[in-house]
């Protein structure tokens, strides 16, 4: 089992790096989907501030339909192309939105998120899932938020 150590004093590269490398020790050797989705989801939630929710949404026909998480209860399907989530993976690219009451079609699930990113899942180019994080903070997510994501989507994508 991964070991955490004291993350508090972590920001920027060495925070990602801890995010990478304890997704890739959670994931080693584990074949189940749902079990690394809900893993990674607690590894996010853990080492990431300020936010309010952290998991998956899973590409099933023409919808994401919820996967593990950590928050509030949440919207169990979006149709693809709708709210931040279906955006992302109908465009197959990383959404970062500093305000989502200005997003339009914006689908509130915890009235509290005030800044979003989704960043799509991919396997042989096509997008399996998205990773979604919130925050009750505007502007929350920085480009280096979205870069270190789509790294972690890629370690996740062949462990789902």
């Amino acid at each position: 089992m991964y070991e955490f150590g004291s993350t508090t004093a972590l920001s920027g590269d060495e925070l990602f790096r801890e995010l990478h490398s304890g997704a890739r020790a959670l994931v080693d050797g584990e074949p189940d989907a749902v079990a690394n989705m809900a893993n990674i989801a607690a590894l996010i939630a853990q080492l990431m501030p300020d936010l309010n929710w952290a998991g998956f949404y899973r590409v099933i026909g023409s919808e994401l339909v919820l996967g593990p998480f950590i928050g509030k209860p949440a919207c169990i399907r979006i149709a693809l192309g709708q709210g931040v989530c279906g955006t992302a993976a109908a465009m197959g690219a990383t959404q970062r939105i500093d305000d989502v009451h200005a997003f339009p079609g914006h689908i509130a699930c915890d009235a509290a998120s005030a800044s979003e990113l989704v960043v799509p899942v991919k396997r042989d180019g096509a997008v399996i899932a998205v990773i979604d994080l919130d925050s009750p903070q505007r502007a929350r997510f920085s480009d280096a938020d979205a870069r270190a994501f789509e790294t972690l989507a890629d370690i996740v994508a062949a462990a789902i």
